[in-house]
């Protein structure tokens, strides 16, 4: 008799926990893809954001220096890899505080670059925020280039300077 009342109650409070957590589960996902969809920027299950942009590797990796500075956020090493096993990838190392990010620019073709940001806080600690933040500016950058690129010339400027 014991038995059965302890496996009831057992069923009973598995029952009550279940409960309360499967709402706050699916906020948090729900939290998640909010911001995920919002940015645009993706997240391997480690924690990692990238996202893919149709702009050449060389402009990316300058938007995103330009960017880091603009940040205040110190780069450290740049480096460029080919192997022939891999797709030609950039490393871009910098520090921010305790915060050590790691960029990694893939070239997909000649006009599609992946961009991978790993923003680690210690041994074990990922922020995330940070790295998409890092995506987010980078985008904005790579818009407020071209919006300049694609401006008139105003005609004062056009014609050198010079008035009537």
């Amino acid at each position: 008799m014991r038995a059965r009342w302890f496996v009831l109650s057992m069923a009973f409070t598995s029952l009550l926990g279940g409960y309360g957590c499967a709402p706050v589960a699916l906020t948090l996902f729900g939290v998640g893809a909010g911001v995920a969809a919002a940015t645009g920027v993706s997240y391997t299950l480690d924690g990692i954001a990238y996202e893919t942009f149709t702009t050449p590797v060389e402009q990316l990796q300058s938007a995103t220096i330009a960017t880091l500075n603009r940040m205040d956020i110190k780069v450290k090493h740049v480096e460029a890899k080919r192997t022939p096993a891999t797709e030609p990838r950039r490393t871009i190392e910098a520090v921010a505080g305790d915060r050590k990010i790691e960029i990694e620019l893939e070239e997909l073709s000649s006009k599609t670059t992946r961009m991978r940001v790993n923003v680690k806080r210690g041994m074990f600690l990922k922020d995330r925020a940070t790295a998409t933040e890092i995506i987010v500016q980078t985008e904005k950058t790579l818009e407020d280039k071209s919006r300049v690129a694609q401006s008139p010339i105003p005609a004062s400027s056009a014609s050198g300077g010079k008035g009537k």
